[in-house]
């Protein structure tokens, strides 16, 4: 790294990305640092540096045995081992090591306390839910989701109304012909296991999915002025459902809070939406589709006077970035689901939803909120007279 970039670093303090240490001299200290780098997105330990962001620097002394003991704690502190890279800088006469670290592709990692940590803000905390836990595995892509066994729940809370419709819309034939038990049928598509519901099977096919998962609905609002804090709003609801119900309600709901403009048509005609149609189709079924389902909280549709935002729970997975899924890039959070979605909505699941987006509302700003465990699409609406 070249020293006038390092002192920048230095010079804007600590980060999510970046820790100074005056010295190393304990690898199992040294190991909770390299954890938390490993579960989140990586970065950077710079030693040398004091708490006030001076260079302290280090002896050569020193240096020899810092290598040694992050070596050490890579390999041996830290479950499963982590290789970093160290290197050694000079800048103004004041020698530092740097130990840059990858975001890890077999997380979780935890530390030989068995403790498992990630980095919050500048600081790191140990992770002690249950929810944080399955979202580091599902990172690595060990677990997903919709997978989740719903333990209380069984065949009986099928809507098999529903389920027949699918089947002979699918597979063109009835139920019955399929001539095994159902509980061998939903396990077959990945709905179930020994009679149990996941949360694919329970959100896509539930009677009453809300009654074991309150948390996966839809809240609506739409506001009089800008501020998320107002206590004034001109709509309201609450969606809860199967996500087909889920994404046909929340679109009404949408659609019937926005404006048609009319825009050189005849008197007599409905006008054209404020925005576009199809972008609000996307956005709202990428919600849906690819939030995320061990975080405990609703999909949030809020109408303001200015804007529109679509808020998902659960920031960009696996190193994505808002700029990469404006070019197609994507990951898929809950394939189970995102297998079904592309027949009972109208999803692709080819990561052209957002590009499509684009291409129809250009002035969609993307917000992937990391700190929040969140993503929102904010959709700017004109001004009216």
């Amino acid at each position: 790294m070249e020293a006038s970039k390092l002192i920048q670093i230095i010079k804007l303090g600590e980060d999510s990305k970046h820790q100074f240490k005056e010295k190393i001299s304990d690898a199992g200290k040294l190991a909770a640092e390299l954890v938390a780098f490993s579960n989140s997105r990586g970065g950077l330990l710079v030693f040398g540096v004091n708490d006030k962001r001076e260079l302290i620097g280090l002896s050569s002394t020193q240096i020899n045995t810092a290598n040694q003991i992050i070596s050490n704690a890579a390999t041996n502190n830290v479950k499963p081992a982590i290789n970093v890279i160290t290197e050694n800088i000079e800048i103004e006469e004041k020698k530092l090591i740097l130990v840059f670290v990858e975001e890890g592709i077999n997380k979780p990692y935890c530390d030989n306390e068995g403790a498992f940590w990630i980095k919050n803000g500048a600081d790191k905390r140990k992770v002690t839910a249950p929810e944080e836990l399955q979202r580091l595995f599902q990172s690595s892509r060990k677990i997903y989701a919709d997978e989740i066994l719903v333990e209380e729940s069984s065949v009986h809370d099928l809507n098999n109304e529903k389920f027949e419709r699918y089947i002979r819309d699918v597979y063109h034939k009835e139920l019955s012909e399929f001539k095994i038990p159902i509980e061998t049928l939903l396990e077959n598509l990945h709905l179930a296991k020994n009679g149990v519901l996941n949360q694919a099977g329970l959100l896509l096919f539930g009677k009453r999915p809300m009654k074991y998962r309150p948390a996966f609905a839809i809240k609506a609002v739409s506001f009089f002025g800008n501020f998320i804090g107002g206590k004034d709003y001109r709509d309201s609801e609450d969606i809860e459902g199967d996500l087909e119900y889920q994404f046909r309600t929340g679109l009404g709901f949408l659609l019937r809070n926005l404006h048609k403009l009319q825009k050189g048509q005849n008197f007599n005609t409905l006008g054209i939406l404020e925005v576009s149609q199809t972008a609000l189709e996307e956005l709202l079924q990428n919600a849906i589709i690819h939030r995320d389902y061990f975080k405990s909280a609703p999909i949030r549709l809020l109408i303001f006077d200015d804007r529109i935002e679509i808020i998902n729970p659960g920031s960009l997975p696996n190193g994505l970035t808002v700029e990469n899924i404006k070019h197609g890039n994507s990951a898929i959070r809950n394939p189970v689901i995102a297998s079904f979605a592309a027949k009972i909505l109208p999803y692709r699941g080819l990561g052209s939803g957002i590009i499509r987006a684009l291409s129809e509302q250009p002035d969609i700003e993307f917000v992937n909120d990391m700190d929040g465990e969140q993503f929102v699409a904010i959709i700017p609406r004109p001004r009216t007279k």
